[in-house]
This record gives structure tokens, sequence and C-alpha cells, in this order.
């Protein structure tokens, strides 16, 4: 890599102000990238951004804003979305704009941009209920909401501009993410910060329905570091679909239990019964396994929030 060569050495992450985005940042300028960040700080903060970042506050909906942006780049990290699945029940039309006519910007721009590689942020919310665990990428899933058919489309997508325009693309399927610098509130939340959350004011832990249902937690710098791998990696390129999960299938009450506290149970609400992902093809194509442990991550997390 010519480290001299600001245009070769450019690699462009949308939603880079955000959670998994800011870490991922700050990994790919660690690795020697001259990263610019497109992100609209709707829900990214300025803060967040890594100072030696070039940040441009550009929407992705609006495609000759990001298409200079773009333009040269060695690879695209595309993570900029509106990814709450209640929210896009409640409002499927914003949600539509931003994550599908998002992305299909954001693969126009980089197709004429001559852009190697995109690295597109997709979700397991794609399969819906599956009754086979653990779930692989072959499995056709069944989205329970918008925004589990936004990614879905979203993929399609990807595989489309890799056959039509030579673009090389690769989809990244997250499970249930966590870490650091994750919101506890709001429609973007994730019940472990939300639980942290609770048991640092002293109320007790909302549990939803029976608290029996089961999610996949992978920890956010095992998914930063399968973003990057699959930048690097050369057995993608062609609109793979790849899980990114932990392998190991947690209740809602063993989470609960792990952050300790009280707890209470709230009424139940459309969403996913079982989710746990089969990672043998991202062992295979790009050599990732998950590293922390969730016992690891959520202790990380219980002593970090101690401290501010």
């Amino acid at each position: 890599m010519n480290t001299n060569n600001r245009k070769s050495n450019k690699v462009i992450v949308t939603g880079g102000a955000g959670f998994i985005g800011s870490h991922l940042v700050e990994a790919l300028i660690e690795k020697g990238f001259h990263v610019d960040v497109i992100d609209n700080l709707v829900e990214g903060k300025r803060e967040q951004v890594d100072a030696r970042a070039t940040l441009h506050v550009a929407d992705i909906r609006d495609l000759d804003a990001i298409l200079p942006i773009i333009d040269g780049a060695r690879a695209v990290f595309h993570l900029a979305a509106l990814p709450s699945v209640p929210y896009s029940i409640e409002n499927p039309v914003e949600t539509h704009e931003v994550n599908v006519t998002g992305t299909l910007n954001v693969l126009i721009a980089s197709a004429r941009g001559k852009v190697k590689r995109v690295i597109y942020s997709s979700s397991s919310a794609i399969y819906g209920d599956q009754e086979i665990l653990p779930i692989c990428e072959d499995v056709r899933g069944e989205p329970k909401s918008p925004y589990g058919l936004h990614k879905r489309i979203g993929e399609e997508y990807m595989a489309l501009f890799a056959t039509l325009y030579g673009i090389e693309t690769v989809s990244l399927r997250y499970f249930n993410l966590y870490g650091l610098r994750q919101k506890s509130e709001g429609a973007y939340a994730s019940v472990v910060a939300k639980f942290i959350a609770y048991r640092n004011a002293g109320s007790p832990l909302p549990i939803v329905g029976d608290g029996a249902q089961t999610r996949d937690f992978v920890h956010v710098s095992d998914v930063v570091r399968a973003n990057i791998a699959a930048m690097e990696s050369g057995q993608v390129g062609k609109g793979e679909t790849i899980n990114i999960g932990g392998g190991l299938g947690l209740s809602v009450l063993e989470i609960a239990k792990l952050v300790g506290g009280k707890t209470e149970y709230i009424s139940p609400r459309v969403e996913i019964r079982d989710s746990v992902a089969s990672i043998k093809h991202a062992e295979e194509l790009l050599g990732w396994s998950p590293r922390v442990a969730v016992t690891e991550g959520i202790e990380e997390l219980l002593k970090n929030s101690l401290q501010k």
C-alpha cells in the first residue's frame, strides 16, 4: 500500500459518526488509511469521529453530494442506515428512503468513482423466524419488518452491481451488536446497553414477554475486524452474504443475569423469537471468528459505565 498516494489510500465510511462506524474509522486510520466519513449527524455524533479522519456532513439520500466524496476511493464501508426494527415499522417511508434509496446511491457513486470494493452492513433481521438453528446464509429469509426487507433489498443490489457494473461487493449480516458508544435509549438502543443503563439508575431491567427469546451477541470490535477482513480478503467480491455473529444463542434473561439487578416483565411485541448465527462462511471466506466473549464484553461495559 502506497501511503503517499492519498487517492489509492482513501477509504469511505458512511455512517462513520455512529456506533459501529466510529470504531471502524479508528481501526482503519491505525492501519494507515486516509478515511473520509459521510454522516448527516442525525444519529451520529461529531465528537465520535476521530480527528484524523475527514468528516463530510452529508446525506446518502443526496447522490450529488456524495459523488465527489466517494470518487477515487479504494473501498467504501456502507454502514449508514436507520437500523431499528420498531422505528421501521412506525416509519416505513423514511426508513426505505435511507436504507434502500441511500444504499443505491452509494453503489451508483462507487461505480462512477471506480471504487474497487463496497462492504455492506446488512442484518440478521432479514431472516425472520427460523426453526433450524444456527442460521446459514443460504436460508431464504422472511423479514418481519420493513428494516429486514430493506437490508435484503440492499444485499440484492450489492450482488446485482457486482454482476452488471464490475464493482466488487460483499454483504455482512450482523447479528446483535453491543459495545462502547452504543445508545442506551431511543429507537436504536440495544438490550445490553438498555439493561446497563437501567441497572445504573437503580431501576428494574425490563424483560419483554417471557425473556426466553434468544439472540446472538457480537462485540463491536469483532465486527470491525470482520469489515477489514472483508476489504482485504481475496475470497469475496461477488456479492457474497456472510453472517457475523458470536455463534452462540443467549436468552434475554441470561443477559439480564450477566448485567445484574432486579427485573420486571413487560408486554411482548412483534419480534424474532430465536436467532443464532452459523459463522462457518466467515471463518472460510474471511478467516474471521469472534474473539470477545459476551461475559468479557459485558464486564467491560459495566466497568466503563461506573467510571462515568
